[in-house]
């Protein structure tokens, strides 16, 4: 029997009740005989908070044991991860609040016990989070000139949103998150049909969808073109890229951090964002999916994410001289060797590249699953973080019917692929719609392949019969090709992350033409 909305609720409620009284367990220092000037550990209260056109917002509000009432403390504000609840940041907010920080964490409107509607991050979410910078600075000892905001997900949207429209908002650590919501979730104007139902659903059990949301979702996964500019404007309004000018106007310290296999916000999106930021600014890419980098922080154990967002804040918001300002503000995590590398800005990570021509005339049958695919949300690229197994499909077994292969010649040296692979091709479908998907592989010696990367893409409106040009980036990776193996470029027209628009019995072949050659471009480090 399926259980009720209400009582998964309930339970999640339990459990979440459970996981505040063993963090704050886990996190209070340890019985022991101390000098009497020990400090006092971080007082912790729940509170309502007046939110945006008179709703409810439940917070919590950690605050220094050494608060007397003649102290100012820098003040962190974090708005919970999309249907989490409000204890989500506990581990973290104790740790903040021991080392001199009010914290407050509240649930976004519209999710488990506050109130209002699930608006997607939209005004007045953004409203919501100045109220309650607002209410921290009127009812906490929090200091009005040292204001700071980080979330997860969700949450990182949300604080880099309010950095562009509240001018107090003076450091931001943005985890796990979107710059540009549209490019997140209908990158190559491909619905990320997974990542947008997964999204739907833990909406619809853990709180309550506006009517905008409802209509938005209903019409992107039901494929409704008609309405493809107002679903567009939607996201556009919604994402931080849209606000750049006021952002960097405001000039605030911006730190993001985003897990090379993020399921629902490709590293692609933030990059982008990340060149264009005029103001301090730091961006790390680690192995893992959709806040998985993150995700052992928040029981409160050792994560080098957390880490450099406390010294984040501590430099930009509590001014200590602590270097993070002299890093490298690039940081990439390997997937291969899981070791850090630094480099001066995103363009500089890769120093060469590899061209693969992708030569000769493949032609394939569209709504056949070859086998080659980007895996599941989430199970694929924790399986890459914590095992190093992505992806595979055996190269030399994948049916050329359904699928175009193209392989390199086998390397004599190991190939360090360091930021965005890009595709040119010319395309002819027998129809005026269709999706296809570009994967590259690491191929070893028996065919056996590893997805290195991948990206779908959708096109509307050609005439049959009549070739294009067809410009794909796929999502940017830091992965080791070894010695002795080949690199190869697949496409098909079929995976389950993604909807499709191919019609029955349609075909799509790829060519090279002499005056338009098509390639693939690897970026390498030497």
């Amino acid at each position: 029997m399926t259980p009720s909305r209400t009582a998964l609720r309930a339970a999640i409620g339990t459990v979440s009740a459970a996981v505040l009284a063993t963090t704050l367990t886990a996190t209070a220092p340890a019985a022991q005989a101390a000098p009497a000037a020990a400090p006092a550990p971080a007082s912790v209260k729940f509170v309502d908070i007046e939110g945006d056109g008179g709703i409810t917002l439940k917070a919590n509000v950690f605050t220094p044991g050494d608060a007397d009432g003649t102290k100012r403390y820098p003040v962190i504000v974090l708005p919970t991860s999309w249907g989490m609840p409000q204890v989500e940041y506990v581990a973290q907010a104790k740790k903040l609040a021991d080392s001199g920080y009010v914290v407050v964490g509240y649930n976004s409107r519209g999710f488990w016990q506050s109130g209002g509607k699930i608006e997607t991050a939209g005004p007045q979410d953004v409203a919501d989070a100045r109220k309650v910078v607002d209410w921290a600075l009127a009812h906490t000892p929090a200091d009005p000139e040292k204001v700071g905001m980080a979330g997860v997900s969700y949450g990182a949207g949300i604080s880099l949103l309010a950095s562009a429209f509240d001018p107090r908002v003076k450091a931001v650590a943005a985890l796990s998150g979107w710059a540009d919501l549209i490019d997140s979730i209908y990158s190559g104007r491909t619905q990320h049909a997974q990542a947008a139902g997964l999204l739907a659903g833990a909406g619809y059990l853990t709180g309550r969808p506006s009517a905008e949301l409802q209509t938005i979702m209903k019409d992107f996964l039901g494929s409704n073109l008609a309405k493809e500019d107002e679903m567009i404007a939607w996201g556009k309004k919604r994402s931080p890229a849209t606000y750049l000018d006021r952002i960097n106007a405001n000039g605030a310290a911006i730190m993001m951090g985003n897990a090379w296999g993020d399921s629902i916000f490709p590293p692609n999106q933030y990059a982008d964002f990340f060149d264009k930021l005029k103001g301090p600014k730091r961006l790390e890419f680690r192995p893992g999916d959709h806040a998985t980098a993150e995700a052992t922080g928040l029981l409160g154990l050792p994560n080098d994410t957390w880490t450099d967002t406390k010294r984040w804040f501590d430099h930009y918001l509590k001014g200590a001289d602590n270097g993070v300002d002299r890093e490298s503000p690039v940081r990439l995590k390997s997937r291969s060797t899981g070791a850090y590398e630094g480099y001066a800005s995103w363009k500089d990570v890769p120093s060469d590249r590899r061209r693969i021509p992708l030569n000769g005339t493949h032609a394939i049958a569209t709504n056949r699953d070859s086998g080659a695919n980007g895996g599941t949300i989430f199970l694929s690229s924790m399986l890459d973080q914590l095992l190093k197994v992505p992806p595979m499909a055996s190269v030399p077994l994948l049916p050329r019917s359904a699928a175009a292969v193209w392989q390199s010649e086998r390397y004599e040296t190991q190939q360090r692929v360091r930021g965005t692979t890009t595709l040119h091709t010319t395309l002819t479908s027998t129809a005026e719609s269709g999706t296809a998907i570009a994967y590259l592989y690491d191929v070893g010696p028996l065919g056996t392949g590893k997805l290195v990367t991948h990206a779908p893409f959708t096109f509307h409106g050609k005439q049959p019969g009549k070739p294009f040009g067809v410009d794909l980036d796929l999502f940017s990776t830091a992965y080791d090709v070894p010695a002795g193996h080949k690199l190869a470029l697949v496409v098909d027209s079929v995976d389950p992350l993604y909807i499709e628009h191919n019609p029955d019995g349609a075909k799509l072949t790829f060519s090279s033409p002499a005056g338009d050659p098509s390639w693939v471009s690897v970026p390498v480090r030497d």
